[in-house]
């Protein structure tokens, strides 16, 4: 297990900045559904500056590349450069792992799959890719990390990463590529007792739900948004945004979500898909 530990001061809460499906093209014009992907990017890293200067380090969560380029990912690393913190990324399903390996090693991005943050929380960096599909699965290998982090680290709080919504957000076209099998997953949740969150990506808008105890929370992408409690697939008006998440020395997780301001990037009301 690759792990790794980052410290901060021992009576302060851990600030996490979540930033999501970027989907980046190696073109700097390039666009998903009309939205200029990087710029949006950009423009979410300067209000990160201007509005949340202080955090920890940054968690993204999959779908960091749309055309599998190493290119796309070193706009990733150059992109929040100006952040100044360790980040701590994993592959989505539109993500292509020999070109995310292609940018390391980076001073900046942290490619493990487990960490130590502060006195009292872990991190669980999981891998729920399947190659060519758009649904997740977790291997035997990644549910056995996932159960030994856990079991060696059981007097911490614990923070799942994944990129596929390990339970259905409410929209049909979207849940039909969830996380697959996913009561495996939960059934190593429900053994332990020391999970206080899991964050994902991939659905492109937010979702704040507990789920026997634990809270699970979704994020809007850094460019496109889909429309919640859809049944087909329907794109969202709302602002790209990202999330603060601050985790707290007794296990509770205070967190928001913000968006764009002064921005527009809106996207092709009239696409079908993408």
């Amino acid at each position: 297990m690759l792990s790794e530990t980052l410290l901060n001061n021992e009576n302060s809460p851990i600030r996490l900045l979540q930033i999501t499906d970027t989907h980046l093209f190696a073109p700097e014009e390039g666009a998903l559904l009309g939205v200029p992907t990087l710029k949006s990017f950009q423009s979410v890293v300067e209000q990160v500056q201007q509005y949340t200067p202080n955090f920890d380090a940054i968690l993204a969560t999959g779908d960091i590349s749309q055309d599998h380029t190493v290119q796309s990912y070193q706009h990733f690393v150059t992109g929040i450069k100006p952040l100044e913190k360790p980040c701590y990324w994993l592959p989505g399903n539109h993500d292509y792992k020999p070109s995310m390996g292609g940018v390391l090693p980076s001073s900046q991005i942290k490619s493990c799959e487990h960490a130590l943050i502060g006195m009292h929380w872990q991190l669980i960096i999981l891998d729920s890719q399947v190659v060519g599909v758009p649904h997740g699965a977790l291997s035997t290998e990644q549910l056995e990390l996932l159960d030994r982090a856990l079991s060696l680290h059981s007097d911490r709080h614990s923070l799942v990463l994944l990129h596929h919504h390990p339970l259905p957000a409410g929209s049909a076209w979207l849940d039909q590529h969830q996380l697959k099998d996913n009561q495996d997953f939960w059934s190593v949740i429900n053994k332990h007792r020391n999970v206080s969150g899991i964050v994902c990506g991939h659905i492109h808008q937010e979702l704040d739900r507990m789920v026997n105890g634990v809270r699970l929370l979704a994020t809007p992408s850094t460019c496109v948004q889909f429309l919640p409690d859809s049944d087909d697939f329907a794109l969202d008006p709302q602002a790209p945004g990202w999330r603060t998440l601050d985790l707290l020395q007794d296990g509770t997780i205070e967190t928001k979500v913000h968006r764009l301001t002064n921005c527009d990037f809106s996207a092709d009301s009239e696409a079908g898909g993408y």
